[in-house]
């Protein structure tokens, strides 16, 4: 059983320097199965690829435990477009309503406000939360000097759905603090444009409804035109990527001058299945186990935000009762993301030791601190990987001759080491092969509102050809007709969720709204309390590639890596 492809990549990472040689090896016992040996990485690849093309046929001859939906935007920005866009964002308690300035001659003007929608409005009944979004679309529009003006929006809406068209999504179920009456099953841009219609002036044309990994492929396409994937790596995990039209078999009819288009693998749930139970530890079954949704969103569970702190913390009591790491004298520890890449942060064991007693180890030594330290690299490198597998597969699937991943997420953005991980993974996994990683922040925002310029500049150049292209969207009616009429029952929301189940990421606490950390420049607090914030984005090309060298087979025995392939983030 070899490990070369983290041996050779990140072993220098796995060596201990004060532990003694006693402990080293029951540590490893503990922690050796998150290193995946280089016939596992094999088959999670291959699984994917085989749940990935079950996904895109028509009648699979089983159920995919990835959704391959289409989101029938067939490009990215071409860096022409211009005008003035709108872009709704709602996704948690604050949700936020944008306008984007776009000019291919100056940077990318953004003005962001913000709203909170109260209890009883999440909980309450449905078209009373889309009515209070005009209301809040209505007083952006006013405050603006915008009301009556006809402005194309992109609704980001970060909820599980099925995507029936460019600018259609049906509600599958709400996450998070949502739970609305009469919209499970729904169509919610029509529901939202019913809200429109009520307020004057608001003359808006919902042009788009997408989720947060297309919209970050979007801002990743205004920052690097070689984008061709969008990644979110944050409290869960998902990716969209470019797939070729004649490779989606379920997507019936004639797409006539398109050849590709943006395809939303919903990859937090592969495995919900079944088919990666044959690598899922002990821990990886009880975390899921205590999860608010047992048996979904299986890919995710094994590395995303919201469950790494409790992995690493699993298997931290795990060395307590095996005597190897010293008992915390408080009951109810806990471990975050956040410890994960302090930890990894941090080279001096003795601030790794001062966080260990502020938990409460009061006994702990600097042989414990670096025990954690371990722990943490090795959670984090099996999380790095899986990502990886899954990207490479993306890459060699596409066959771009330069490709870049946009990705935004606090893991990626926050861990100190995943970024560095995964471009030597995915290097050794997709040899010969050049691309980059970039961060793409608010994919939600304005990604969304990039979203909505990319149509617009769809209808206005090839009007001729609008209702032929409208007609092959439609097409994909037939495929989700289980869907157009669904009713309301009291049980509507566990229906819808059985439903979708194996192909919906859970999007619970996604991000924690980080975005607005991101934007603390240009604020203005208006009298009534009301907070203002301009960004300007950069208009960077992008960078250029980390590297241009081959590793060979990826499950060749001799691939190495130098450490000067690839630049500093």
């Amino acid at each position: 059983m070899t490990r070369d492809i983290i041996l050779k990549n990140v072993g220098e990472d796995l060596q201990f320097k004060i532990v003694s040689d006693a402990k080293v090896e029951k540590i490893k016992s503990v922690t050796d199965p998150y290193l995946l040996p280089d016939d596992i990485v094999k088959r999670v690849n291959d699984t994917f690829e085989n749940e990935l093309e079950l996904g895109l046929k028509k009648n699979p001859e089983k159920q995919s435990s990835l959704q391959m939906a289409n989101t029938f935007v067939p490009k990215l920005l071409s860096g022409h477009e211009k005008g003035d866009f709108l872009a709704l964002d709602l996704g948690g308690t604050n949700f936020r309503v944008i306008l984007l300035k776009l000019d291919p001659e100056r940077a990318l003007d953004c003005i962001v406000k913000y709203y909170t929608v109260p209890e009883p409005l999440r909980l309450g009944e449905g078209q009373l939360l889309f009515d209070f979004l005009a209301d809040c679309m209505h007083n952006f529009l006013e405050e603006k000097g915008l009301l009556g003006e006809k402005l194309p929006l992109g609704f980001c809406f970060s909820f599980p759905m099925i995507q029936t068209g460019i600018n259609e999504g049906i509600l599958v179920t709400w996450t998070k603090s949502f739970k609305c009456k009469n919209v499970v099953g729904k169509e919610v841009v029509q529901m939202l444009n019913h809200a429109f219609s009520k307020k004057k002036g608001v003359d808006v044309d919902v042009v788009a409804v997408i989720n947060d990994a297309t919209g970050t492929m979007m801002m990743g396409s205004y920052l690097d035109k070689r984008s061709a994937v969008g990644m979110i790596l944050g409290t869960g995990c998902n990716a969209a990527y470019f797939e070729r039209v004649d490779r989606i078999e379920k997507w019936e009819g004639k797409h006539p001058g398109i050849d590709e288009v943006i395809i939303d693998i919903e990859w937090g749930a592969f495995g919900d299945n079944g088919v990666l139970d044959f690598m899922k530890t002990d821990i990886d079954k009880q975390v899921d186990l205590a999860s608010l949704l047992v048996h979904s969103f299986t890919f995710e569970k094994l590395f995303a935000g919201k469950y790494i702190g409790e992995i690493v913390k699993r298997v931290l009591s795990r060395l307590i009762d095996e005597n190897v790491l010293s008992k915390c004298d408080v009951e109810n520890w806990n471990f975050t993301a956040a410890d994960v890449s302090n930890t990894m942060e941090e080279s001096n064991f003795g601030k790794i030791l001062e966080n260990l007693k502020s938990k409460g180890f009061l006994k702990a030594t600097l042989e414990d601190a670096e025990i954690v330290h371990y722990v943490c690299t090795v959670i984090s490198i099996r999380g790095a990987l899986l990502v990886s597998i899954l990207l490479a597969s993306l890459l060699r699937r596409m066959d771009k001759e330069d490709v870049t991943f946009a990705i935004d997420g606090s893991l990626f953005k926050h861990h100190p080491k995943y970024d560095k991980y995964m471009e030597k993974f995915i290097a050794t996994l997709a040899p010969g092969k050049k691309f980059q990683l970039i961060l793409a922040e608010d994919g939600s925002g304005k990604g969304a509102g990039l979203v909505a310029a990319v149509i617009t500049s769809l209808d206005s150049s090839q009007s001729e050809s609008e209702d032929e292209l409208n007609n092959s969207f439609e097409s994909d009616h037939e495929f989700y007709s289980d869907y157009e009429n669904c009713s309301s029952s009291p049980n509507e929301e566990e229906d819808h969720l059985n439903a979708g189940r194996g192909r919906m990421r859970s999007l619970t606490d996604s991000e924690d709204y980080s975005e607005e950390s991101n934007e603390q420049q240009n604020i203005e607090i208006a009298i009534d309390g009301t907070v203002w914030k301009k960004i300007e984005t950069s208009s960077s090309p992008g960078r250029p590639p980390l590297h241009s060298d081959s590793f060979g087979d990826y499950l060749h025995s001799n691939a190495k890596v130098s450490k000067d392939t690839f630049s500093s983030k």
